[in-house]
């Protein structure tokens, strides 16, 4: 203590440590636990930090209390310092000096009350995070589903009186209610037991009259329920259900069925919707301070309002908007739009005052109108404001009558000239000289418009000028070229189109012959215009496409191509008159041709027309007068119109001027037909002699055989021998082999002397199915792979009721022949019901496109009573081999059965089209003499019987097999 002097009080406005830098300030250190104690409280530290203080300040004076000098309070020596000084008791403090040094006035209160403010504070603030801690951040959770709620709490001040009334109540989901709800749940009962309690209460439900009752016994509880009362309860609230959905006026539901789903999606919004219309309307907003001149960002603006359902906000934004850029017409469209029809108006008249030019708003204007005066009030004053608007004048000129329109026009094509629907519009509406007039004055204005040059050339049409229109399109052409104005040729065949189908087929015509050979090369020129005519055809453009063929026939005029194409169109798409045309030039170009003379004069035949026939037939004879087919059309003619005498001598001076295998053919079945069969098979010797290789004749002979002669051994014989001769001939002719191999399968019908034993008709019969399947397995060796030949062994396999070799068989052939249609097809139609559909499935596979698969897939169908997939089955096969008459039988009968007559008529229709000539059973009906002269209806209608007695036989078969 000697470097202190020594003083009983520090210095007045001493602060300790103030010399080395430090701050005066109070700790609780200074009035609490940091008083010095006595010496030897007990405290190691305390006194070794004592004997410190004391070795390098010396001894503290008297009175002396650490932090006094800095408005530090003194404390008792034990550190407690639980109230004010002045409620202390004296004898805690040491000396009175030291009284006076603490003394606690109004400012130590007013702290002391902060303080114990702001730790109550505190304390709230702990306990409250300490609740949170507990809740394992459910309050979190909370928070965020308020957070998302807060804008819709918002909107609930716009809620009005109605709406708040119509909320619907919240049910109570309380525990009680689940329990009892649980009571209520009933166990299923036995059959047995609800049969006995029936049968007790028999006499109960026999007593109620009104309606059906039903009774359940549960631990001897009895229930009676009336099954009517439920059924009409239930009848009740559906037609309450109804009457709500519907109006109560008319009956109709209200319920919009096509924007019923959309309202549902638009009512809808959910948090990522708000937040995107937050962060539009911030991005918007940006750009109209950005640039408030921009009109788009107000119109975008408004929209999001819209779709956000603010649509007041919406419409107070497109009002700055026009006010900030009233230049802007699609401001001001926007504003009308979004506004009632009235206010609207208001605004578009604004709108006109800022913006004169602007067509859209005078427009807009005109729709809003309701009354036609007005609208043309409203356009007459947008046309003085803008007198070379096009649209204006068209808005103007369709709310007018004729006369009055053409008034406008007059007017219009003088302030737009450069609108060429103007100048037309006028032309049309004028009478032909004054037309003629306009379309002058239009050529003058517009020398560069080939539209111009067209209507004049139509207006000649109209007039039936016929030889003008082609001097006009000839002018226009040089016209066009002279100006440098590009027309493709693309172009102008468009254009040709165009004319044809506003009914001007000789303008059309006109321009496809001045403009068809532009930029094409000479040697091009035939396959570009046969290409040209078949897109227009394709297009639809029957006349264009008729043009372009006669051009290029006239160019080349003996292309036989070219010809075909020709009849061929006019056979589809032109009138009889138009095709005889046709064929009679072509006749005359290429007269050694004979199908242009042949086609003719059948269709002069099927009209009815027998003489022209005859005359066209004389002419094609002076032209070829060795052509096999003329001579069997005139043959065929004089036959089928019952000259059979002239078709005999026909025939016999064909057999002198071009013999050939057909003519000997054709000679002895119409001495067939005459039942000449003694003149037939001389005939047909004669043939053979000369054309062993035409197999036919073969075939003719052994049919005239075994079946026109009488069943004996001799014609059986006979009929051996024609088909042996031609097997030998024809190897390779698998229908020859057949005949044959069905020839010794019927030989014990063939009888030499009356009547046989029937165990001896047995035993023939056996051996004639041994030497048909003999001949058949030779048929197969000589000719591998085919299926015909499969399939005929495979069906004698079966009429002999051997169906296990049978289905051996069908195995070998799709070994050898995969994907044959035919066997597929058999294949499906033989096996059990069980394994059709997979059969079907793998005949799909193999081969998808085959018509006899298909077929057959359709009659499975028809069979399972699937009659829409049949319907479109049978249609599809029809479509892929249209030839094929057992199909269209088939379809036939299937429409018979399942369709109505339309759909009937539809199918005999198409067959008739198709002609078909093929078939198993279709060829074989057609071939009998009794229906030679039969049309195809008829033919239709007997193999629908013919392929009905074949299913029989099938479904008979698998009814024996099992």
């Amino acid at each position: 203590m000697s470097s202190f002097p020594s003083q009983s009080q520090a210095p007045k406005g001493y602060v300790p440590g103030l010399g080395r830098g430090a701050a005066g300030f109070t700790t609780r250190s200074d009035i609490g636990p940091a008083a010095v104690g006595p010496v030897g409280s007990g405290s190691r530290a305390a006194e070794q930090r004592q004997l410190k203080n004391t070795t390098q300040f010396g001894k503290p004076p008297q009175g002396y209390v650490p932090g006094a000098g800095r408005g530090a309070g003194g404390m008792s020596s034990l550190g407690e310092g639980n109230g004010p000084i002045s409620e202390r008791n004296d004898n805690d403090f040491e000396d009175p000096l030291e009284l006076n040094a603490t003394q606690y006035d109004q400012d130590d209160q007013e702290a002391d009350d902060i303080y114990a403010a702001v730790d109550e504070r505190m304390k709230a603030k702990r306990k409250k995070n300490s609740l949170n801690d507990n809740e394992e951040g459910g309050q979190s959770n909370t928070k965020r589903i308020k957070g998302q709620f807060r804008e819709l709490k918002e909107q609930l001040a716009t809620v009005t009186d109605d709406q708040w009334e119509n909320i619907p109540d919240v049910g109570d989901y309380s525990l009680k209610y689940k329990q009892k709800r649980k009571e209520d749940v009933f166990t299923p009962l036995t059959d047995s037991l609800l049969e006995s309690r029936a049968n007790n209460n028999s006499d109960t439900t026999a007593s109620n009259n009104k309606g059906v009752t039903t009774a359940s016994a549960v631990d001897g509880f009895t229930s009676v329920a009336n099954m009517s009362g439920l059924a009409a309860a239930r009848g009740t609230v559906l037609g309450m259900s109804l009457d709500r959905m519907s109006d109560s006026v008319s009956g109709q539901t209200v319920v919009d069925p096509q924007g019923y789903l959309t309202s549902l999606t638009t009512s809808t919004t959910d948090n990522a919707q708000v937040g995107d219309i937050k962060k539009a309307r911030l991005l918007l907003k940006s750009v109209r301070d950005t640039n408030p001149k921009h009109g788009p960002a107000w119109i975008a603006s408004a929209r999001v309002e819209e779709a956000a359902g603010k649509t007041l906000q919406a419409r107070k934004i497109i009002q700055e908007g026009c006010e900030a850029s009233p230049m802007n017409e699609d401001v001001w469209l926007e504003a009308a739009r979004l506004h009632d029809p009235q206010v609207a108006k208001s605004i578009l008249a604004t709108a006109v005052r800022h913006i004169p030019q602007s067509t859209k708003i005078f427009l807009k204007a005109a729709d809003l109108e309701i009354h036609e005066a007005t609208k043309k009030a409203v356009l007459r004053k947008a046309l003085e404001a803008n007198p070379t608007s096009v649209k204006l004048w068209k808005a103007a000129i369709e709310l007018e009558d004729a006369d009055d329109a053409r008034i406008l026009l007059s007017v219009a094509v003088e302030k737009v000239s450069h609108s060429v629907e103007m100048w037309l519009a006028l032309a049309r509406l004028e009478t032909y000289e004054n037309a003629r007039r306009v379309l002058n004055q239009a050529r003058k204005a517009l020398p560069t418009e080939r539209a111009i040059w067209i209507a004049a050339a139509k207006l000649e049409e109209s007039q039936k000028h016929i030889e003008v229109v082609d001097k006009i399109i000839d002018k226009a052409v040089k016209s066009l070229q002279k100006h440098d104005a590009i027309v493709k040729r693309t172009q102008w065949l468009e254009e040709a189109e165009s004319a044809e189908e506003s009914e001007a087929p000789i303008t059309s015509a006109a321009i496809v012959r001045n403009t068809i050979g532009m930029g094409v090369d000479p040697e091009d020129r035939e396959r570009t215009w046969a290409d040209d005519a078949k897109n227009a055809l394709a297009r639809g453009a029957v006349a264009t496409a008729r043009a372009i063929l006669s051009h290029t026939l006239a160019a080349f005029p003996t292309k036989r191509g070219l010809w075909m194409q020709a009849v061929e169109m006019e056979r589809k798409h032109g009138d009889p008159d138009s095709l005889d045309q046709v064929l009679g030039e072509a006749s005359k170009r290429l007269p050694k041709v004979e199908i242009f003379w042949l086609f003719r004069a059948k269709e002069h035949w099927l009209a009815g027309k027998i003489d022209k026939a005859r005359e066209i037939l004389t002419q094609a004879f002076a032209a070829n007068p060795n052509a096999e087919s003329v001579w069997l059309a005139a043959s065929k003619l004089e036959w089928e119109t019952g000259e059979s005498e002239r078709a005999r001598v026909l025939l016999q001076r064909a057999r002198e001027r071009a013999p050939s295998g057909r003519v000997f053919m054709k000679a002895a079945l119409l001495e067939r037909e005459e039942k000449r069969f003694d003149d037939a098979l001389s005939l047909i010797d004669a043939g053979i002699e000369r054309f062993p290789a035409y197999g036919k004749l073969h075939m003719m002979g052994g049919q005239i055989c075994s079946s026109d002669f009488e069943k004996t051994k001799e014609s059986l014989d006979k009929a051996r021998k024609y088909y042996k001769r031609g097997i030998k001939d024809c190897p390779t002719n698998v229908v020859i082999w057949i005949l044959a191999s069905r020839l010794e399968e019927r030989a014990h019908t063939f009888a030499s002397n009356g009547s046989a034993g029937e165990a001896k008709v047995s035993k023939k019969a056996m051996s004639g199915i041994t030497k048909a399947r003999g001949m058949l397995e030779l048929a197969r060796l000589q000719n591998t792979k085919n299926p015909k030949l499969w399939l005929e062994a495979i069906r004698l396999e079966r009429r002999a009721g051997h169906d296990p070799l049978a289905a051996t068989l069908m195995a070998r052939a799709l070994q050898e022949c995969h994907s044959s249609g035919i066997l597929l097809a058999e294949q499906i139609r033989m096996v059990p019901r069980v394994e059709k559909k997979s059969k079907s499935q793998d005949a799909i596979r193999r081969c998808p496109e085959d018509a006899h698969v298909i077929g057959a897939v359709a009659t499975l169908f028809a069979n399972d009573r699937k009659l829409a997939k049949a319907r479109k089955w049978f249609d599809k096969a029809a479509n892929l081999d249209p030839d094929l008459g057992d199909l269209w039988a088939r379809y036939y009968s299937f429409e018979l059965k399942n369709g109505t007559n339309e759909q009937q008529e539809v199918v005999k229709e198409r067959c008739i089209r198709a002609d078909p000539k093929h078939g198993e059973i279709w060829t074989s009906t057609v071939k009998k003499m009794a229906n030679r002269r039969k049309k195809i209806s008829e033919i239709l209608q007997l193999v629908v019987l013919a392929v009905a007695e074949q299913d029989k036989l099938y479904d008979s078969a698998y009814a024996l097999k099992n």
